[in-house]
């Protein structure tokens, strides 16, 4: 078999001259044993035909083996000569042409350095996009985050709104006097909720 690993005509047929010839050759091959196979056994049934006959059925497979053996030697020596016709002259592309897909390398030539300068810049430019991918995500997570600082500090706007509105309802209108309100109402709330506490626990205890 070829050892030329035909890489170009393999892009074009979709598998390797190599792999085709393989295929042929065991397919005869296998083809060769069945008719022996098929041979012997007609051999055998003729001999049933002649009781007195010296010949045994080992001698007939021994036989056998041998012109098999034969068979396949010339069988080998026509299909090296086969296979190296039908890959030079049938499954080969000649050096002269070019596929249609590679005809794009033939208007834009360009030699191994300037293939290894293109790759770097190409790989340089990997690394400066995710760069910019990684610097993107930051971004958008520090809007995010912005976001939700924006919330808090409107509801907290709105709360100091309410307070104010609050104030102004009972005629307080300085922010210190409002957190003095505050407290005080606080604590009266507290002091409230704490005789609740005590009524209720008298309650349970005079049931």
């Amino acid at each position: 078999m070829s050892v030329n690993p035909m890489a170009y005509e393999a892009q074009f047929f979709g598998f390797t001259p190599q792999t085709c010839m393989l295929r042929v050759y065991i397919a005869f091959q296998d083809y060769l044993f069945e008719m022996m196979l098929v041979v012997e056994r007609v051999i055998l049934k003729k001999l049933e035909g002649f009781p007195d006959s010296k010949i045994s059925p080992f001698q007939i497979r021994k036989s056998t083996e041998k012109f098999l053996l034969f068979m396949k030697e010339r069988f080998d020596h026509l299909f090296s000569k086969m296979e190296q016709m039908l890959l030079q002259l049938v499954l080969n592309i000649p050096k002269n042409v070019l596929l249609p897909e590679d005809k794009v390398h033939e208007q834009y030539p360009y030699s191994k350095e300037q293939f290894q300068t293109l790759q770097g810049e190409i790989d340089q430019l990997q690394k400066q996009y995710k760069v910019e991918v990684s610097a993107g995500q930051a971004l958008l997570a520090e809007l995010e985050e912005q976001k939700m600082v924006q919330a808090e500090l409107e509801k907290t706007l709105q709360w100091f709104d309410g307070l104010e509105t609050i104030c102004r309802e009972h005629g307080t209108s300085n922010l210190k006097e409002s957190f003095a309100f505050l407290t005080q109402t606080s604590k009266k709330l507290q002091d409230i909720l704490k005789e609740v506490e005590k009524k209720n626990k008298r309650l349970q205890k005079s049931k």
